[in-house]
């Protein structure tokens, strides 16, 4: 048995409407899981809560996970060491004196998440600590912050040659059908890349709102609250923020805006030289295929081939570890902290970071449960959806459609993009390939189409990576922007949403028009105009009253 049909749907459609109802993430999570365990377990409570145990235990027990965990803790130590010295409340002060204006913030904010391509983790937790103080300052509501963080972080990585994220989307270009095409795998997904229309209007939608300041839904409404002094955030709608590190202003008036900017930008400068470092440093040994010294592993291994090869969690941990450690010195040297404070503010980073870390770990074990076979403890929910794309008989040009939808259903209720692609890609490819050899395709046009149908997979799988309350790039997202992550959800919900629905129907008119990259632009493109301008006039912030 694969999965347990229907049944494999309950977990990730219980905890959404929990934590929508609720507003409690956490409990909502533990629940999900629980009901998961619950059918691999028959219905057998005590057995299943063994399980549950187990799942969460093995979890952690990955090296790549408890990595990520790692990360995000030592990053809120730098988060502390920012707030206790006031080096964060005197960037917002001089930033505050040079970008006069709500849309230089946001512009600023979007331009400096498209900077940060190679990793989103990375992306959310580094530009929310150095933007909130400025977007604070702005009255930029904290989920406008969030919805920019997360709108540059997966959306951004995927569109990118050079990030982590394109090593593993080639690593599913394999198979007889694939080697048929006669292309590398970095030539089909550069040919891709403009097929991915969901990534793209996602990045350029921040752009338009921004410029245009049409915001709709939930969103209007944070913003407008905002604006009118009521509140960064709603705790009261939404429950608490993920995490918050108040600044220390008392401290800021020996801080200046460097004291912020230093930190980071090592941060960033030892964050980049570990990526290719990591993997060189993994290269030398004695095995087989390694190399004697670190010299001759960069010899035979170019930077970029190195940069997209290594482990990213283990580049990040080496970098936050590095990173923190220069900060910690630079700030002694400055006389910002003393040996008898900064351990205080490396602990209220700690503690800043515990349900951020709490929410991760519950996501990832619902997203293990959601995955796994039943052989492996889980209810084989994405087996489940992509066996109705593969025996339902669907039409050609009906594939890149259905991928993309199922692409989106898969992502948002696992919350994961990666397990998303490594589901539907190679599952997508040879199909899509066999498919149109059967309708005498001609070469030009067999690979066309067979980028359009992956270009649908990895936007359907950024869709959930962007937006799913479990993704572990959005509660991250509302991590960096310190939003309530139920207002990070439901404002960038009805956005993610348009977005897709844009994408849907330019990736309709593409199959229909012969594959065709540039109709599908033209008819997004179209439709994302339009509804830009029409959603603020029928959903603005003057439908909701603001007192409440």
């Amino acid at each position: 048995m694969e999965h347990f049909g229907i049944l494999s749907i309950i977990p990730p459609v219980l905890t959404i409407v929990l934590a929508i109802v609720t507003k409690d993430v956490i409990v909502s999570l533990f629940l999900g899981i629980l009901s998961g365990t619950l059918i691999v377990a028959g219905g057998n409570p005590f057995t299943a809560m063994l399980m549950l145990s187990d799942k969460i235990a093995d979890t952690l027990a990955d090296g790549w996970s408890i990595r990520i965990v790692l990360f995000t803790i030592l990053l809120g130590m730098m988060v502390g060491l920012l707030s206790k010295t006031g080096s964060a409340y005197a960037l917002g002060d001089w930033a505050s004196k040079r970008i006069k204006t709500k849309t230089g913030a946001l512009l600023f904010t979007w331009f400096f998440g498209i900077l940060i391509f190679f990793d989103d983790y990375f992306n959310s937790l580094t530009i929310g600590t150095c933007m909130r103080p400025l977007c604070d300052a702005k009255k930029i509501s904290r989920a406008k912050l969030a919805y920019i963080l997360d709108s540059t972080a997966a959306p951004v990585c995927i569109l990118a040659p050079l990030s982590t994220w394109v090593v593993y989307v080639m690593g599913q270009f394999s198979g007889p059908e694939f080697e048929s095409l006669g292309v590398s795998p970095m030539s089909l997904f550069l040919r891709s890349l403009p097929f991915n229309l969901y990534a793209i209007f996602a990045v350029l939608m921040v752009m338009f709102i921004t410029l245009t300041h049409k915001d709709f839904g939930p969103m209007a409404r944070s913003e407008a609250r905002a604006e009118k002094g009521l509140g960064l955030y709603d705790e009261k709608k939404y429950g608490m923020i993920v995490s918050q590190v108040e600044s220390n202003a008392n401290a800021a008036g020996k801080a200046k805006a460097f004291d912020f900017a230093i930190p980071i930008l090592a941060f960033i400068v030892i964050a980049l030289t570990f990526f290719p470092l990591q993997f060189w440093m993994s290269q030398v040994g004695t095995g087989e295929g390694q190399v004697a010294t670190l010299g001759a592993a960069m010899a035979a291994t170019g930077f970029g081939e190195a940069f997209n090869n290594c482990d990213s969690s283990k580049a990040l941990m080496y970098a936050s570890i590095f990173s923190l450690a220069f900060a910690y010195v630079y700030y002694l040297i400055r006389g910002l902290i003393k040996m008898t404070t900064g351990g205080e503010a490396l602990l209220d980073g700690f503690k800043a970071m515990t349900p951020a870390v709490t929410i991760l770990t519950l996501a990832w074990g619902i997203g293990s449960i959601i995955k796994s076979s039943p052989a492996d403890g889980g209810v084989g929910m994405a087996k489940f959806v992509s066996d109705f794309v593969v025996n339902g008989n669907f039409s050609l040009m009906l594939i890149p459609i259905i991928v993309f939808i199922i692409s989106c259903f898969i992502s948002f209720a696992s919350g994961t993009s990666w397990g998303t692609m490594g589901i539907m890609v190679p599952i997508t490819l040879p199909v899509m390939i066999t498919l149109a050899r059967t309708a005498n395709m001609d070469p030009t046009a067999v690979l066309n189409a067979t980028a359009l149908a992956i270009g649908a997979v990895l936007g359907g799988s950024v869709f959930g990576d962007h937006c799913s309350p479990i993704s572990d790039t959005t509660i991250l997202s509302s991590t960096g922007a310190a939003s309530p992550h139920l207002e990070h959800v439901a404002t960038q919900l009805p956005y993610a949403v348009f977005v897709a629905f844009c994408a849907g129907i330019g990736t309709i008119a593409a199959s229909l028009i012969g594959f065709n990259v540039f109709v599908g632009l033209i008819v997004t493109g179209g439709l994302f105009v339009a509804g830009i301008y029409l959603l603020p006039l029928w959903f603005g912030a003057k439908k909701y009253d603001l007192e409440k």
